[in-house]
């Protein structure tokens, strides 16, 4: 009789963790954890990969960390504490996850990492654009304006990995002119929080120190060639250096038309967000995704699908009218 029990409760047991397992695949529950929804960026990521997920029988719960570590990984806990199926997170700090991806991986909850690569955790998959190849879109447009002179390196945010996988393939162009004597390096730093305002400093401070003579900046995202732009409009100089971005910001976009940023560049946010949330519900399906790289996050080889960027000038801005990121009248209001 206590066998007959006993083996009643274990499969009662195996059950019931079989179908947390699977709890909500018809309709899978996305916990999307997002560094700052302050910034327009991940706003429209939001929208966009809500949108997708609930076309494919999903449900959204959206939490934004503003910029803190401590309240991102609160708010991850939260979201697993909730039930969730699948954890999509934008890293702010994508070295501090681990304890919390474990805990989820405990509960069974697929983890991706959306944009940014999470460093040093168990997680299932990672989706973004090629940031190696968005830093060489960077540096060889600004090498076409200016082949030779002084250059200043404007990195992104110490604790974002695509900060160095942008700086990767910005020397990946540079470091042969450089060592050509062609290019000089006058001064290089990484702006905290890819904040505007720290990176009009350090190019305020740039231009004391070299006597205003630099041509090029290689600003890592739209934010900061904004913050660079302003110190040079401040030096008279704004046109006259060439200064790079990405994101394809609004502001941005409106300098690159007025030839105060040389170029920025353009990923389609629809295009991330779309398949980052048919691939969050292909995991709790157990679908197979296709992918078509890894890479290796310090615990193991991430499994990873990379989507190609494109470089945007003044001459083919109305790409972004085309595929409805912008209107024409966004583009020339002030």
């Amino acid at each position: 009789m206590k066998t007959i029990l006993k083996a009643t409760i274990l499969s009662t047991l195996l059950t019931i963790a079989s179908g947390a397992a699977h709890a909500d695949a018809k309709n899978p529950k996305i916990g999307f954890s997002i560094d700052d929804l302050r910034v327009e960026r991940w706003v429209r990521d939001r929208d966009f990969f809500s949108a997708a997920a609930e076309k494919l029988g999903a449900k959204v719960f959206v939490q934004s960390a503003d910029a803190s570590e401590q309240r991102q990984i609160a708010q991850i806990e939260n979201l697993i504490s909730r039930g969730v199926d699948v954890l999509v997170i934008v890293p702010y700090n994508a070295t501090v996850l681990n304890n919390a991806i474990r805990e989820a991986k405990k509960s069974n909850i697929k983890v991706i990492s959306y944009d940014r690569l999470i460093l040093n955790a168990d997680i299932d998959a990672y989706i973004s654009f090629d940031n190696a190849k968005v830093g060489e879109m960077q540096a060889e447009s600004l090498v076409q304006l200016k082949p030779k002179g002084n250059y200043y390196l404007l990195g992104g945010a110490p604790t974002d990995n695509n900060a160095k996988m942008l700086r990767e393939g910005q020397l990946k162009i540079l470091q042969p002119l450089i060592d050509k004597g062609d290019i000089k390096v006058v001064g290089k730093q990484w702006v905290k929080d890819w904040s505007a305002s720290e990176a009009m400093s350090i190019i305020e401070n740039a231009l004391t120190a070299n006597n205003n003579k630099i041509d090029a900046i290689v600003a890592s995202n739209d934010g900061t060639a904004g913050g660079a732009i302003q110190a040079l409009a401040s030096q008279k100089l704004s046109g006259k250096v060439v200064v790079s971005g990405q994101d394809a910001d609004l502001a941005a976009v409106k300098r690159v038309i007025a030839g105060t940023q040389a170029m920025t560049v353009y990923k389609p946010l629809k295009l991330i967000a779309t398949e980052a949330a048919k691939l969050a519900v292909q995991l709790v399906r157990n679908e197979k995704p296709v992918y078509n790289s890894q890479y290796d996050n310090g615990f193991k080889k991430v499994n990873t699908i990379l989507l190609k960027p494109n470089p945007l000038t003044k001459a083919n801005v109305n790409t972004l009218v085309d595929d409805g990121f912008y209107t024409k009248a966004q583009l020339s209001g002030n």
